[in-house]
């Protein structure tokens, strides 16, 4: 049975939530201000509808059930599970929370997808948060799985989980987070590694080039398919992680101590321009993309039958 839900803020996330909210058989109703908002989505929908198909995620799916809307109390109207990806500043969400409050079904789930602002920040906006969750995606949303759903001691029994099952369903994979920090989980995780790789540019261990080749042809094959912590326990042999912090910790206390701390300014990043347009050999941000979403598909069709079993 097609639910109605509801997209508030239809930039690069709404819009990959839209198609992936429509490919999982549900309505949408759409809500941007900003002029142009219809066509652009429009547009994403329909490149990304494809993908969507290769990656079967389609088999409930109707392309034209959206809408669009002006009036955000229109917009919401019916919707049993709201996406709000509106820009990440505080003033904006909060204004928008108090426009849609009394508009809603009283069943009716919000998610934010914001990745730096936290639940307790954006719970200000509200009267009674107790139906509001962190809803965060890996961008793009109906590409990668991952969402990072997250409630507090203000929000009902339940709604975390609701949430999680909706995401579920639309072939999302979620995880919890218990508790706030700025950037959730995921994004700590990619902001250290990257911190790392921009210090071993700095000192001259490696190019910006060769420090990506590292990751893609090394550690992030076994990443795609395993976290970090199984996979040292898997490189133990039988003996497991006990036996891989036994035989490495030395090693590992020695690189940590070595790592670098540096923060990105400017002189830094126009190093890292120069050396990802080198490594981008020519080619321009559309067919890099290109590229990029079409080995992220061909990954999770090769991989998704062994996850199943």
């Amino acid at each position: 049975m097609m639910a109605q839900t509801a997209i508030l803020g239809a930039g690069v996330i709404g819009a990959s939530w839209a198609a992936l909210f429509m490919a999982a058989g549900h309505r949408v109703a759409v809500y941007d201000p900003m002029d142009g908002a219809e066509p652009a989505v429009r547009a994403m929908i329909a490149k990304a509808w494809p993908t969507l198909e290769a990656l079967d995620l389609t088999e409930r799916g109707d392309a034209s059930a959206i809408t669009f809307h002006a009036d955000l109390a229109e917009a919401v109207a019916g919707a049993s599970f709201v996406q709000e990806s509106v820009p990440e500043r505080l003033p904006i969400k909060h204004e928008l929370y108090r426009k849609i409050e009394d508009a809603l079904e009283a069943d009716a789930i919000v998610a934010s997808s914001a990745s730096g602002l936290t639940l307790t920040e954006m719970q200000g906006g509200w009267r009674n948060p107790s139906r509001f969750v962190l809803g965060h995606p890996f961008n793009p949303p109906h590409l990668i799985p991952l969402v990072e759903v997250m409630g507090n001691d203000r929000t009902a029994d339940g709604v975390v989980e609701q949430a999680q099952r909706f995401y579920e369903d639309a072939g999302k994979v979620t995880i919890r987070v218990n508790r706030e920090v700025p950037g959730h989980v995921a994004n700590r995780l990619q902001a250290a590694l990257w911190r790392e790789a921009i210090h071993l540019v700095k000192e001259g261990v490696a190019s910006v080039k060769d420090v990506d080749t590292a990751i893609w042809a090394g550690p992030g094959l076994r990443w795609a398919a395993m976290g970090p912590t199984m996979l040292f326990s898997l490189a133990a042999g039988d003996g497991g992680l006990e036996e891989f912090c036994n035989r490495y910790t030395d090693s590992f206390n020695r690189w940590w101590d070595d790592l670098g701390t540096l923060h990105l300014d400017a002189d830094t990043a126009k190093m890292l321009v120069a050396g990802v347009t080198e490594e981008a050999d020519s080619e321009d941000q559309a067919a890099l993309a290109g590229k990029r979403d079409a080995l992220l598909v061909a990954m999770q069709r090769a991989t998704r039958p062994l996850r199943e079993t």
